[in-house]
């Protein structure tokens, strides 16, 4: 996957086989504490949907690269987080042994980033449910903002066409996978996407709201 800034991209990926890779709410808890740890720091999420054997994000890159430091000092707060939010007070701080600083100014690519959400949580999806195996295909698929003629955003953080309206269908689509899927009734009865965000209906959103309405809202 070939991702450059500032740009949109869809993305996505389905169990291998199309197997189911959610099973329950812990499984696809888990996974959006993986997208707080490892995706956000590279940029903001406009949009997603996690489906029993499949995943869509809406991500706009701001960094195509980070130090290794940055990505691990983010995943660490991340994770005291998530104990914190898991285990209350009985909780344990994150003790991560730090690599030789050399090595933890190194850059690290959103590609491989998306490799680690994917494989950790593999890994864990594996020992939980005593299994082995590849859980999702081995890429995932992306639509590139300027090929697909995406709406954007330019360096000053304004939205710019280049000739279609692809953005926004394609977070009308994201948001529209339960229903069409026939598990819910409406969008926002289903617990893991986004659409419960822009509805309110969450204390607080994993996307970048205030940028995912401007984008849908100059269309």
């Amino acid at each position: 996957m070939d991702f450059y800034a500032p740009q949109t991209f869809h993305i996505y990926n389905q169990g291998n086989n199309r197997r189911q890779i959610f099973f329950s709410d812990e499984n696809y808890n888990f996974f959006l504490w993986k997208m707080r740890s490892y995706l956000l720091p590279f940029g903001d999420l406009i949009a997603f949907c996690l489906m029993p054997n499949h995943f869509h994000w809406l991500f706009y890159v701001k960094n195509e690269s980070i130090s290794r430091d940055e990505l691990w000092s983010h995943v660490d707060q991340i994770e005291w987080i998530r104990r914190k939010h898991v285990y209350g007070s009985s909780a344990i701080p994150v003790k991560r042994k730090r690599r030789p600083s050399k090595e933890e100014q190194e850059q690290i690519s959103l590609n491989a980033a998306i490799g680690i959400i994917l494989q950790s949580y593999a890994q864990a999806l594996n020992k939980q449910r005593d299994e082995s195996g590849v859980v999702f295909r081995p890429k995932c698929k992306v639509k590139d903002g300027w090929t697909d003629e995406f709406v954007s955003v330019d360096s000053s953080g304004g939205p710019f066409s280049s000739g279609n309206d692809y953005l926004y269908n394609c977070f009308r689509y994201i948001h529209n996978n339960p229903t069409k899927a026939g598990l819910v009734k409406n969008n926002t009865d289903w617990l893991y996407s986004s659409a419960r965000d822009y509805e309110g209906l969450t204390e607080e959103s994993i996307c970048n709201l205030e940028l995912g309405r401007q984008l849908v809202e100059y269309l």
